[in-house]
């Protein structure tokens, strides 16, 4: 996948990349190819891997490119191969890559159970978090009603098999968004400066559940941490 290095600290040997699927992703030295050293703005290729970026190599490093000018991070336009940016229309912005960001509340949603499914990498704002949950309710409320018409149509109630179908939508519901739910909360943490490890105060009995409430209903930390950049569409 081609991407754009937002970020590389040489020192402490990680740093962030954004790609031409919109979504963020964190590298480390080894992962650059060759021990390349990336600058800010430089255009790479790299592997996606759960909001990790493996084998990173920069794109303008190829044969017969032309090095930038000098006190410039700009990638020569005649070196980058058919498809990917321009300098002068960003990554997740190109007529052939996918939307950088949702502008919607299902948006999210719906992103949060196809391309972010398994990531627990990388910064939720609170638009995100709070659009995923209004339609994980909404969801739930429709496939429970589903559930129950159907129970009351086979008579269910009045047997000794009550409510099976409504109890195995909702749980296999309930199942299957389990992953892509820890992880969004995870990222919410990580947004605000917290580590994900966390949502383990979820099992503290009664006051649990208010803490992590609580944790998703602070801004954005406005500001880089180590977990990314500031979310795109946050005003800082």
């Amino acid at each position: 996948m081609r991407g754009e290095v937002l970020h590389y600290d040489e020192s402490q040997g990680f740093g962030f990349i954004t790609g031409a699927d919109g979504n963020r992703y964190t590298f480390r030295r080894e992962d650059l190819r060759g021990g390349s050293s990336m600058a800010r703005g430089a255009a790479v290729e790299f592997l996606p891997a759960s909001g990790q970026a493996r084998d990173v190599f920069p794109i303008a490093g190829q044969a017969g490119a032309a090095p930038p000018a000098a006190g410039t991070n700009a990638v020569p336009v005649a070196n980058i191969p058919s498809g990917a940016a321009s300098p002068a229309q960003p990554f997740g912005r190109s007529s052939n890559s996918a939307p950088a960001e949702p502008g919607d509340l299902w948006g999210y949603f719906w992103r949060g159970l196809t391309q972010n499914y398994f990531n627990f990498a990388g910064r939720a704002r609170r638009k995100e978090y709070w659009g995923y949950c209004l339609f994980w309710v909404v969801s739930l409320l429709i496939i429970g009603g589903i559930g129950i018409f159907t129970d009351n149509q086979m008579g269910n109630f009045d047997s000794d098999v009550s409510a099976a179908v409504t109890v195995g939508l909702c749980g296999t519901f309930l199942l299957a968004t389990f992953l892509p739910g820890l992880g969004m909360t995870v990222r919410r943490l990580h947004d605000i400066g917290l580590s994900g490890w966390l949502y383990l105060l979820i099992f503290i009995p009664s006051i649990g559940s208010l803490i992590i409430l609580v944790f998703a209903l602070i801004p954005t930390q406005a500001r880089e941490n180590q977990w990314g950049p500031v979310p795109a569409g946050v005003r800082i």
